[in-house]
């Protein structure tokens, strides 16, 4: 009868170590899946029923009310970095590079990142065949299917690659102030362009997110908690 408090005050100071030890992947659990999850489902349970998001058409619209050369030609080249002339490039490299360094399970994580990205981009074009704006002629124009944005999760997946791959060294803040700047002007030049909608960036986003954390997780599951700076 009288355990009882002491097994308490053990299962206590017991649970306060777990969460001490694996605070960090909590963080990494909520961040990078539970919460994009969360809102991927919700853009693509509209977008399956047809619903349209107000955001879209408005800001679709401000954003071509900004047009001028100069942006014309910023966007387009961070659009153009954003696929063929950077990610895909970029992809290849940091693979190469690895397997160079006989890095094998980063080769691996990154590898399978990228590809994996690819591929789901690829079939939830073809699950949910959302048809791209047309709101005024594009000057970059698209003739695929707008949801989840490619640009978006390429480039997405790409920055969380580099996060992941960085974090426990001294590059991982400038990685990470690279690689945001990187993504949100990536999509904001889809946008601009006219050939996508806010909602197919943030559904890029987020699926990029569950993706390149998920399987960091299963590839580095007895490590895969970031270390506090």
């Amino acid at each position: 009868m009288h355990e009882a408090p002491v097994d308490s005050r053990s299962e206590a100071a017991g649970l306060r170590r777990w969460l001490a030890h694996n605070a960090w992947r909590l963080v990494v659990l909520f961040i990078g899946v539970l919460l994009p999850l969360a809102g991927f489902v919700a853009l693509a349970d509209d977008i399956h029923e047809a619903e349209a998001f107000h955001f879209d058409a408005a800001l679709l619209l401000r954003m071509h009310a900004m047009a001028s050369p100069g942006l014309n030609a910023f966007f387009v080249l961070m659009s153009k970095l954003g696929y063929q002339w950077g990610v895909i490039p970029l992809d290849v490299v940091i693979v190469a590079v690895l397997l160079l360094r006989r890095r094998w399970r980063k080769a691996a994580f990154a590898a399978t990142a990228f590809i994996g990205s690819a591929l789901l981009n690829l079939g939830s074009k073809q699950i949910f065949q959302r048809e791209r704006p047309s709101l005024w002629e594009s000057i970059a124009p698209e003739s695929t299917f707008s949801f989840p944005s490619g640009h978006a999760m390429g480039s997405m997946t790409l920055a969380l690659t580099l996060v992941f791959l960085t974090w426990r060294t001294r590059w991982r803040w400038p990685v990470l102030a690279l690689v945001s700047g990187f993504v949100v002007s990536v999509g904001l030049s889809r946008v601009y362009l006219g050939v996508h909608y806010p909602s197919d960036i943030l559904g890029g986003w987020c699926a990029a997110m569950i993706w390149v954390t998920g399987v960091y997780m299963l590839m580095f599951r007895r490590r895969w908690s970031l270390p506090a700076p």
